[in-house]
């Protein structure tokens, strides 16, 4: 497939982009060219530049004379398509008495004491095959899709026993087949210490999460492993065992931290070099000057900030002042974060946190990918996959600004134009 983009008005948001004027960059932040072209052969990026280049480039290019398909966008916004880089989308059942106790002033904390929180969505989960957990998450899945997203990070972490995490898995694998995105997985067996059962959370992780995660990477099941550091869940000396069984298995690592307390997750995840840090409401100058220094992604999660009524924000100054990157998620889950529009994240990173728009997108797509560890989309790029997503906007502020708008016109998914 070969097709050609002309008239868009493109954020590259590519951060080491050169020879800008030349390509038309009249926004180094967004890397905006205002009227653009774009070409894509062979389901990546060939080639873009400013529509008044387009007739020389024609005629040095051969193949861009012999398209498939062509879209005029008409001045529409042409964006790299968008991740969801932290979801916990497969899952059985719902938590809306929990957002009940909530409204009734219980905390996350009391409610987890109270036997709510994650372990009360873990009885349905277990009860579900990996067909029923499959067909509940498509429709978050495709809630996301709709608004431009061709890549999403699915954790396991509600089965809290080896055979629902591996089962957590297989359904979050079998998503790329049923539906044109890309998925990433994570096992997040450390999620929380399993009802009913009399053991410790140091014989629960040797015990059943890592023979979990062993058989997991064993079936081609997992890309990064997860943990929940956090007073109500594992401390980081806890954590320790499991990410050393990561590394012996070549699996790169990420860590809830810092989200209600401070327990020394971001220095143990900077410690691992982590890929991403995600919640991070109460670290501190030196867990940010510790991400800095081993390149973590700080993932920031709005979603649950809203949800719990929290009040301590993430340090997104110290962040930008130490060049820490931010990535921005919707943390989709069935009980602190029950939301699936990644563009309401976006608007809400920058209402509730400061973040500004332009940090906003990089934080879905740029960013996001980076805090996946993948290095082949979330720009416009020549060799980078052609997942893109074309808007009814005409500057890239507006997906931040507006609330409850979904504006996209189309995505393309590898080339493919839907």
């Amino acid at each position: 497939m070969k097709a050609l983009i002309t008239n868009a008005a493109m954020a590259l948001l590519d951060d080491q982009i050169t020879n800008a004027a030349e390509k038309g960059v009249t926004d180094r932040f967004y890397g905006l060219i205002p009227s653009g072209y774009l070409f894509i052969e062979n389901g990546v990026i060939s080639a873009f530049g400013p529509m008044s280049a387009l007739q020389a480039d024609l005629a040095n290019n051969t193949a861009m004379n012999q398209i498939d398909d062509a879209i005029d966008a008409a001045g529409r916004l042409l964006t790299p398509a968008l991740i969801d880089c932290h979801t916990h989308v497969v899952y059985g059942g719902h938590r809306a008495l929990e957002f009940e106790m909530r409204l009734k002033g219980a905390s996350y904390a009391e409610v987890a004491k109270a036997g709510g929180g994650i372990v009360s969505t873990v009885s349905a989960t277990r009860s579900q095959s990996v067909e029923q957990l499959v067909e509940e998450a498509l429709a978050r899945v495709d809630a996301l899709i709709a608004e431009g997203v061709s890549l999403i990070e699915i954790k396991s972490g509600y089965g809290l026993d080896i055979e629902t995490e591996l089962r957590m898995l297989r359904a979050a694998r079998s998503i790329e087949a049923a539906r044109p995105v890309r998925v990433i997985t994570s096992f997040l067996g450390a999620h929380a210490m399993p009802p009913g059962e009399d053991i410790s959370p140091e014989g629960y992780i040797e015990k059943t999460c890592i023979p979990a995660l062993r058989q997991a990477h064993k079936e081609g099941l997992v890309d990064a492993v997860d943990g929940f550091c956090e007073s109500i869940a594992f401390s980081a000396e806890q954590i320790v065992p499991l990410f050393n069984v990561a590394a012996e298995l070549g699996l790169p690592v990420k860590l809830h931290a810092e989200q209600l307390t401070r327990c020394g997750g971001s220095l143990l995840a900077a410690r691992y070099k982590a890929l991403s840090v995600d919640h991070v409401e109460y670290a501190n100058k030196e867990d940010v000057i510790a991400l800095a220094t081993q390149g973590c992604t700080a993932v920031l999660l709005p979603g649950a900030f809203y949800t719990l009524h929290e009040t301590q924000k993430p340090p997104v100054a110290l962040f930008r002042d130490q060049g820490v990157p931010m990535a921005l998620a919707t943390d989709a889950n069935p009980g602190s974060s029950p939301m699936t529009s990644l563009l309401l994240a976006m608007n809400m990173g920058c209402t509730l946190f400061g973040m500004t728009p332009y940090e906003a997108l990089a934080g879905v797509t740029r960013n996001a990918a980076r805090a996946l560890g993948v290095s082949d989309t979330g720009m416009l790029r020549p060799g980078l996959r052609a997942d893109l997503a074309l808007w009814d906007v005409a500057h890239p502020a507006e997906l931040a600004y507006r609330i409850g708008f979904n504006p996209l016109h189309r995505r393309i998914f590898g080339g493919q134009i839907t």
